[in-house]
């Protein structure tokens, strides 16, 4: 599965974004559990680059986000 492939409906949005379509971003457990790659993208542009984390990463960024956010 590439990461263009991802079906919209895998993403899911941060607990942290707002309800008003501001600083939200989204992830796809689904393909992390599958393939090991976390990927998080901005929901205002979801065909937009996409962050590729390592679980370390992923965990170091949900940390970062509940400490600043």
């Amino acid at each position: 599965m590439t990461n263009a492939s991802i079906p919209e409906h895998s993403w899911i949005s941060s607990t942290y974004s707002t309800g008003d379509g501001g600083q939200c971003i989204e992830w796809a457990p689904q393909h992390a559990s599958a393939t090991g790659e976390f990927l998080v993208r901005d929901s205002k542009n979801p065909h937009g680059p996409r962050l590729s984390l390592t679980a370390n990463g992923f965990t170091g960024l949900v940390a970062f986000a509940k400490h600043y956010g």
